[in-house]
């Protein structure tokens, strides 16, 4: 039978393994509800997002079964074409929430440019 500290430890390696993603890949990987929570999209939209193909997803052993992920720069070029989830996020999201977007977003040019620097 599996104590606190092993689910805990089970826990810790599953995020070690989302991190490793994150460093190994230039785009990171996030689950479903990490995805909702930056970007302002529904889990649903973003079901049918990946059952359509529109955006890539994967599914990797969670400390609870499989874990569907997708990329997070995938979720927010695709809802930044969407007039719909655009227009919701705009009366939803607030203004902190924009300056965590665009921090990710500056982020991810810099991690970008250093890529290109060292090439």
């Amino acid at each position: 039978m599996e104590t606190p500290s092993d689910w805990g430890d089970r826990l810790a390696r599953w995020q070690n393994e989302l991190e490793l993603f994150e460093q190994l890949e230039e785009t990171p990987w996030v689950t479903l509800a990490k995805a909702e929570a930056e970007t302002g999209v529904s889990r649903s939209a973003l079901r049918s997002w990946y059952r359509n193909g529109e955006i890539q997803s994967r599914l990797v052993d969670g400390p609870n079964g499989p874990q569907r992920l997708v990329q997070l720069n995938a979720v927010i070029e695709r809802a930044a074409a969407s007039p719909r989830i655009q227009r919701r996020a705009e009366r939803e999201v607030s203004l902190e929430a924009q300056v965590t977007l665009l921090r990710h977003r500056v982020d991810q040019l810099e991690l970008r440019l250093a890529a290109l620097e060292q090439k």
